[in-house]
């Protein structure tokens, strides 16, 4: 029978008389969008401005003023003007470590921090898409906002519609599919690719005659599996930057599977059909992405890790402290950041609100008004620009 040895100050070891060396169990956690074609750096984020946040400009499209010349009529014609805009992004730091009892290694044979050092890839990358899916929801929050809510101080008229303007933001870039589950049950009249229409609709609705040559969809295993039993997904797949992806329509979806929650609570969809606008009927969320919509900047730190020791620590046995810190811009194509200045934010204020300036903790339990935004709000000039169309469903 094995038996654990209880040794004060080192708890953290399974300790015996005789065992083996220590293995690494493997992580299962999910799999993660960092690694993905959705990310992308953005040479126009300036990572050394002097606060948390920095700006990029940009001008916009012009309305052209057409003249028509006459022979007859001397009035001046009509000349061109243009306009530019800027947008706000947000910088954030993060930190990871632990406190080793030195003298730990007499009982232990083991070197704690060794661990945490074998893992830093791990522990960085992980927290890296966490802020990644934070961003995609704080996306669907803001635009869900515009649509159900009182977006631009009037009030929303839904997502997106095979004829709504996309330069309107009472429009929210979003696709309610409702009741209907995004791969629906074959029938005498649901064949084939024809069962999951929900997905062909949503890419129409959402980018018209933009459509992009191909997508990411990042879903469940839950609707991963609906495509494979409807046989929908392709016998070859992409290959991209060394990884496999399986793709569906002919490659015109590369499938991101990930059991990382991506749908509000109820709570937050009870919040956002309190508002004036068009309900969303939809309780899971699926999001159809671009490539390199989510730019991803890192920080340059002065010091990424610390190592700190005291030796008077623990009667003279002596303590060591590492740890390591890391940071960078996840912002996505066409919004602005409209959460707070004046601190890192974190993966929480990512995917909140705001009403009247005042940053709510969460979504939930917020006021929702009028004046009530994302922390994420709309730069682009039309709809069309945007990366990220989140897409409700059942």
């Amino acid at each position: 029978m094995t038996v654990k040895l209880d040794v004060a100050g080192a708890t953290s070891f399974a300790l015996q008389s005789a065992l083996g060396a220590y293995t690494d169990e493997a992580y299962t956690n999910a799999k993660k969008l960092s690694g993905t074609g959705i990310v992308s750096g953005n040479p126009q984020i300036t990572k050394d401005t002097e606060t948390y946040i920095g700006q990029m400009r940009w001008f916009k499209p012009l309305n052209a003023v057409i003249n028509v010349a006459s022979l007859t009529d001397s009035a001046a014609g009509s000349g061109q003007t243009f306009a530019s805009d800027f947008l706000t992004y947000v910088k954030t730091v993060r930190t990871h470590g632990m406190t080793q009892v030195n003298l730990q290694k007499v009982v232990a044979q083991e070197d704690g921090l060794a661990k945490i050092a074998r893992d830093f890839v791990e522990t960085q990358t992980q927290d890296e898409h966490n802020a990644l899916l934070a961003v995609l929801r704080g996306v669907a929050i803001s635009e869900a906002l515009n649509g159900c809510a009182t977006g631009s101080g009037a009030t929303g008229l839904g997502g997106q519609t095979f004829n709504n303007d996309p330069t309107d933001a009472k429009y929210g870039f979003y696709v309610d599919l409702g009741a209907a589950k995004p791969v629906i049950a074959a029938s005498a009249t649901a064949q084939g690719a024809a069962r999951a229409e929900g997905f062909l609709q949503a890419i129409g609705m959402g980018y018209k005659d933009y459509e992009p040559a191909y997508l990411y969809l990042i879903t469940s295993p839950e609707v991963m599996a609906s495509l494979r039993s409807a046989n929908l997904v392709d016998q070859d797949g992409v290959e991209e930057a060394g990884v496999m992806f399986q793709t569906i329509f002919g490659g015109k979806f590369r499938l991101v599977q990930t059991r990382a929650n991506q749908s509000l609570s109820s709570g937050e969809l009870t919040k956002l059909n309190t508002g004036a606008g068009v309900d969303i009927v939809g309780t899971k969320i699926s999001f159809l992405v671009k490539p390199g919509a989510l730019a991803m900047e890192p920080l340059s730190l002065e010091e990424p890790v610390g190592i700190t020791k005291d030796a008077k620590s623990y009667k003279g046995g002596g303590s060591t402290d590492v740890w390591y810190r890391w940071g960078y811009v996840a912002h996505p194509a066409g919004y602005n950041w409209n959460g707070a200045v004046d601190a890192f934010p974190t993966d929480a204020l990512y995917q909140t609100c705001v009403t009247g300036g005042v940053v709510d903790a969460t979504l939930a339990g917020a006021t929702v008004g009028v004046t009530t935004k994302g922390t994420w709000v709309r730069k682009a000039t039309s709809a069309l620009s945007l990366g990220i169309l989140p897409v409700f469903h059942s």
